[in-house]
């Protein structure tokens, strides 16, 4: 195991020890982009799905032909811990994730998908346990409509801009997305959040005044400061 690929499978382990909406605070406290709103899981999964980003870029087929089926070159190579991100500008009438691709990628051990855009075959992926977040579920096929332009290149997912090799975390609350280069930053700040929240937590528990509780004077400010 190399140097990064044993700092990406920390990172990773360390983001599943979360939730997005603490990622999302992260974010939000250092000014960064990331969360993504309108994404939801397509199935019940109740474990937290996170990894490292590989990209696709689709788009509309305008050739005559047969073609190689979008995202079949990226799964066909994937490795575990892979979270396949898909670019379909958002458009909800056509799937570009099905079935069968699910199967390919559970073979591989990729952690999950992420449509911007819609998918379709959603109970064969609850199946295969696969994780899948998208702005829909539709039963129109891909083929003849959609095709691979692009993998593993920078993508748009919602107002983010996406690169392969950054970091996403997604749950029942959403999907966020980390760059590489601030991953220990918000990291260190989203345990620290969360830790907070627990703190809070139990303080409710025990009896005291959820107005009290939640009062900004009673629990130290999480700053971004803290995590430069």
């Amino acid at each position: 195991m190399t140097e990064n690929t044993s700092g990406a499978a920390s990172e990773v382990s360390r983001l599943r020890a979360l939730d997005s909406c603490a990622i999302s605070d992260a974010l939000d406290t250092l000014g960064l982009p990331g969360a993504v709103t309108g994404l939801r899981p397509m199935w019940p999964a109740t474990r937290v799905t996170a990894g490292v980003v590989r990209t696709v870029k689709a788009a509309p087929k305008s050739a005559a032909g047969p073609t190689t089926h979008i995202a079949t070159p990226l799964v066909a190579k994937a490795d575990p811990d892979d979270v396949v991100v898909i670019d379909n500008h958002g458009r909800v009438d056509v799937s570009c994730w099905g079935g069968l691709l699910a199967e390919a990628a559970a073979q591989r051990g990729v952690a999950g998908v992420i449509v911007d855009g819609a998918c379709r075959d959603v109970q064969d992926c609850e199946n295969v346990d696969l994780p899948v977040f998208a702005r829909a579920a539709v039963p129109v096929s891909a083929r003849g409509r959609i095709v691979q332009e692009d993998m593993d290149v920078p993508i748009q997912v919602g107002t983010v801009r996406v690169n392969p090799g950054d970091l996403v975390i997604a749950d029942r609350n959403g999907v966020a997305f980390v760059a590489r280069g601030e991953i220990a930053r918000v990291l260190e700040l989203a345990e620290r959040v969360a830790a907070r929240e627990l703190d809070m937590a139990r303080a409710v528990r025990s009896g005291r005044d959820v107005i009290d509780v939640m009062h900004d004077s009673q629990f130290p400010t999480i700053t971004a400061e803290a995590a430069s």
